[in-house]
């Protein structure tokens, strides 16, 4: 389906008025070619490449923003999980090629890099368990940096060994950057069904199926998708539904037209456009103002896991017919920092975290971007992780945890991080020990639904 003029007016007003945004243009880059018996060199490999091929991005995408006057928010990289690049050296060797990526991202001016991953859904490598050791220092000594591990699939089941070792890593890198309430940890995610293609931080790295080099675009739009709610205010939810997808569809359209030009200027193939809703902490560019918009008090109220299916849904669906290289995540996000209405209800005490995790059983993600007493023991971080990559295996989706243990801090503070991070209240955590159930180790079987062949 050709652009035309129009759409490119129509996406100028969405700009303006109504907070639409790219969110980001992230280049993947195959690492694989860089291997090497000795880390130095390999670090070496690794920013030679990622500074030749990313050397005209940042510029390539401010162009492409200045002619069609839409704003993108983040220029990113992405890479193939280093647990893979590197396999076979020690903690310590990882972080030569952590600080590696940060020099490079660095030097080519995009605002993070991802890939800093391991891939553990069914066992554990020498070089998995050396990566994972290493993320509480890597995190903690690079300022753009994104690290993700992928512990559990649909196929694989629930890698409960490598859940255990995630939460000491964010433990420890909550506690490494204690000065910066515990900013090391918005930098790290915990998966499970991890998609090769997301061009979305701190999740993101570039899957070993994916082209040597490849341009993913994510889209954000909250704030179009809210005026377009709050103008059907007597639909009924079929109405409703029809109007949240003709806006998406918009939205997504704009986004992969964006992308393309950016992809043509770097001289590289288009991959996906990931129409996912990605909040900010901007007023009226939020997931959790459309939830009210269609008639709840407030997040967190009986109903709001049922508006968020319907949002989320309507998303997908306008996507899908929007463009045939929909891809990522694709749906709403629902991170608690990220988004003033959720900061307002968790504020308020009405969004809990038992809540939360209902919530993702029906969106994109999972548990992003929350805050908890810094004193949460180290168990019951695993078995939140685990729950929600329960959730993800058994209904065959992506689930993620973000999970911030502020060091320090207590239930009724926050922490601030400013920018596209924001501000997230201290949620109160169930102090229910985990300890026995979690130390049983090993991997949870994978679901009958896994059986597909």
């Amino acid at each position: 389906m050709p652009f035309d003029f129009e759409e490119v007016l129509e996406t100028i007003k969405m700009t303006e008025i109504e907070h639409f945004d790219i969110r980001t243009v992230t280049m993947g880059i195959n690492l694989l070619d860089c291997a090497d018996e000795r880390a130095e060199t390999t670090a070496k490999k690794i920013y030679e490449k990622i500074t030749r091929l990313g050397e005209r991005h940042v510029a390539n995408a401010k162009a492409v923003s200045d002619r069609y006057g839409v704003s993108i928010a983040n220029k990113r990289v992405s890479v193939t999980p280093i647990s893979l690049v590197g396999a076979g050296f020690s903690a310590d060797e990882y972080i030569l090629l952590a600080e590696a990526l940060d020099r490079a991202a660095t030097e080519i001016g995009v605002d993070f890099i991802a890939g800093y991953s391991a891939l553990c859904q069914k066992g554990l490598t020498k070089g998995d368990r050396a990566l994972i050791e290493s993320i509480p220092r890597a995190l903690a000594s690079t300022k753009k940096v994104c690290s993700s591990v992928n512990v559990g699939s649909t196929k694989a089941g629930v890698n409960i060994d490598a859940t255990n070792l995630m939460a000491r890593a964010i433990k420890e890198t909550a506690r490494l950057t204690k000065d910066e309430d515990s900013i090391g940890c918005a930098k790290l995610v915990v998966f499970c069904n991890a998609v090769e293609d997301n061009p979305f931080v701190a999740g993101a790295f570039h899957g070993v199926t994916e082209p040597e080099v490849v341009l993913n675009v994510g889209i954000s739009g909250p704030g179009v998708v809210l005026e377009a709610v709050k103008a059907a205010k007597d639909a009924d939810f079929q109405e409703l539904a029809e109007q949240i997808k003709k806006t998406a569809f918009k939205i997504t359209r704009a986004g992969e037209l964006i992308g393309r030009k950016v992809a043509e200027l770097d001289g590289v193939p288009f991959g996906v456009v990931d129409v996912s809703l990605a909040p900010t902490p901007a007023e009226g560019d939020s997931v959790g103002d459309i939830l009210m918009a269609m008639g709840l008090e407030d997040v967190g109220a009986s109903g709001t896991t049922a508006a968020l299916a319907l949002l989320n849904d309507s998303v997908k669906k306008a996507g899908l017919m929007a463009s045939s290289s929909v891809g990522g995540m694709s749906g709403a996000f629902i991170p608690v920092s990220e988004d003033q209405g959720m900061i307002r209800a968790a504020e308020r005490g009405n969004l809990s975290l038992e809540k939360l995790e209902a919530m993702t059983c029906v969106c994109s993600v999972g548990l992003d971007m929350v805050a908890v007493p810094g004193d949460t023991p180290e168990e019951t971080i695993g078995a939140i992780i685990a729950d929600e990559a329960a959730i993800g295996m058994i209904n065959d989706k992506t689930t993620a945890v973000r999970i911030i243990p502020a060091y320090g801090k207590k239930e009724g503070e926050s922490v601030d991080y400013g920018g596209l991070l924001g501000e997230a209240p201290i949620m109160p955590v169930r102090r229910l020990s985990a300890k026995t159930f979690m130390r049983r180790g090993g991997r949870i079987p994978a679901p009958t639904r896994s059986l597909t062949n």
